[in-house]
């Protein structure tokens, strides 16, 4: 893996591979506090529609990524919101419009589609450098909302009553999280694809929880265990020619597993 350090597009994919965990880290934490993973999949795959209009429109698909999954979550946390719905069904809905879209425009586009896999499955080693200063954005925007918000976001995500008690905007604020999380969505796509994405944000989030109950610590630890995945991953797709998203959540998988089955184990002898 060393010798591959010569390569731009190599180094390209750790730089990638360091920004996305500073998202995942953070959003990824959130998600599984507020026991949101799966509205966060419904937003990752809505977003697809924006990478089909990206390819028929001509624009770069990650922006249309972006531009899709905020749309999706809002309309998501709307629905979130409303006690009359039945969430899971009209987020399933939304879900399932957002790819048929996104399918639909494809089908649209003439000419062979070679950089549609990339989004749907991932590929870091293929992130260009143009999309890592588009990630550098969203992070540092993910950064500043997440530093301005943190208390209000905090509030609403352990004791929602409370923080309607101290009269809080609890709508907007989670609103506010649904678009932080679309942000996140939009930028991890191009290392593990649409479809992997919610792994990579639940896996290292969910994994930090067992060890640390403070949410900035479970944030910073969910970033060194998500950066941790995709080196093992990238590593380990590189060395066997394995398709480096689904490598990478392989390897976070086994690592929250393995801790699942010996945490018990060490508790056990602990004296």
């Amino acid at each position: 893996m060393i010798e591959a350090l010569q390569y731009e597009f190599f180094r390209n994919a750790l730089i990638a591979g360091f920004l996305v965990s500073i998202a995942g880290g953070i959003i990824g934490s959130l998600v599984v506090v507020n026991r949101i993973v799966f509205v966060a999949g419904g937003i990752a795959h809505a977003a697809y529609g924006g990478v089909g209009m990206g390819f028929f429109f001509g624009f770069n698909p990650v922006l249309g990524a972006l531009g899709f999954s905020i749309v999706s979550a809002l309309l998501m946390g709307a629905v979130q919101r409303n006690q009359n719905l039945r969430r899971d069904t009209a987020i399933g809905m939304l879900w399932a419009i957002g790819m048929a879209i996104g399918i639909i425009f494809t089908d649209l586009t003439p000419g062979y589609k070679a950089e549609l896999e990339t989004y749907l499955f991932g590929s870091i080693l293929a992130v260009s450098t143009t999309n890592l200063w588009i990630m550098f954005a969203i992070d540092l925007l993910i950064l500043i909302l997440i530093y301005l918000f943190y208390k209000e976001i905090l509030a609403i995500s352990f004791d929602e009553t409370f923080a309607i008690i101290r009269n809080l905007p609890v709508n907007p604020i989670y609103f506010l999280l649904m678009g932080i999380i679309a942000l996140a969505v939009a930028m991890m796509m191009q290392v593990v694809g649409l479809i992997l994405v919610i792994a990579l944000l639940a896996i290292p989030a969910a994994l930090s929880a067992q060890f640390v109950k403070d949410l900035k610590a479970m944030m910073a630890l969910g970033t060194i265990f998500s950066f941790l995945f995709i080196i093992v991953g990238l590593g380990l797709s590189y060395t066997l020619n394995l398709t480096s998203g689904a490598t990478i959540i392989l390897v976070s998988a086994i690592a929250y597993l393995m801790t699942l089955i010996f945490k018990p184990v060490f508790k056990f002898f602990k004296p």
